[in-house]
């Protein structure tokens, strides 16, 4: 059993190598089943400032696990900067026994720091490293991924820095321009039901916002932007092995659309 929270895609894909039908954390919590028993249970994320989701992280301390190998899998796009231990921490403080953590590096999406043209043509080993953690997992080894001082001291870094700036700075990080045309794929991308079109256009609701990007990087016509500067406004990204109709079917809270795809 294999759960997972994706913005544009990758983590969605490593979820699919070790499962075939792998289950969405935004629609997993949209239903009534609290508990889950399996053999092993995993959860693939990508991670933010070095930490899962808040989705992620609140679907791990709301729901019970039962199972004797549980996983996580996470995904980064340039430094980890101690995720695996990060999320040893936060198992323990949800009552998890975790038998395995690691990471594995894939496109950066984060469009303030990193191109995406330039991040695509970057060679980041993903199937040699996913291939070590496809064996890991199926020879049920027992390891966390090692964490470096220097993967510490980003991490400070990063609080230090957060520390700095509003509480809801990542809340209102996203602006609708006027190219909008109101075609609603941007709704049907986001896992917190935190964009919504009124009225013909796109409107960002903050508060729960994930800051996924996904409604950035899936908007045809490159409407949805963001508050602070781009390293590219042109380039966008989706992981080429997964399609628009499964990050909708992912993400969308939406019923009657979701119905429609």
């Amino acid at each position: 059993m294999v759960f997972y929270f994706t913005g544009t895609g990758n983590s969605l894909y490593i979820a699919k190598q070790i499962e075939e039908n792998p289950l969405s954390i935004p629609q997993v919590m949209r239903g009534k089943q609290r508990e889950f028993t399996a053999d092993s249970i995993g959860i693939v994320a990508p991670v933010y400032g070095h930490e899962v989701p808040p989705m992620v992280r609140e679907f791990m301390k709301k729901f019970v696990f039962h199972t004797d190998y549980f996983y996580m899998i996470l995904t980064y796009g340039n430094r980890h900067g101690g995720a695996a231990e990060l999320a040893k921490k936060l198992c323990d403080e949800c009552g998890i026994s975790v038998s395995y953590i690691n990471v594995i590096m894939m496109v950066d999406n984060w469009l303030p720091g990193f191109d995406m043209n330039e991040q695509k043509k970057i060679d980041k080993g993903i199937d040699e490293n996913l291939a070590v953690i496809l064996a890991d997992l199926n020879a049920r080894k027992n390891m966390i991924a090692e964490v470096t001082d220097t993967d510490r001291a980003a991490h400070r870094q990063f609080l230090d820095n957060m520390s700095r700036m509003p509480a809801d700075v990542w809340q209102h990080l996203l602006r609708v321009t006027d190219a909008c045309i109101g075609c609603g794929v941007c709704e049907k991308v986001c896992p917190a039901a935190s964009v919504h079109v009124v009225d013909g256009k796109a409107v960002h609701i903050p508060g729960n916002c994930q800051t996924c990007l996904a409604c950035a990087h899936a908007c045809p016509q490159k409407a949805i932007q963001l508050t602070i500067p781009e390293k590219n406004p042109d380039a966008r990204y989706r992981n080429e092995h997964i399609s628009l109709k499964e990050i909708v079917e992912a993400n969308c809270q939406i019923s009657e659309k979701m119905e429609n795809q």
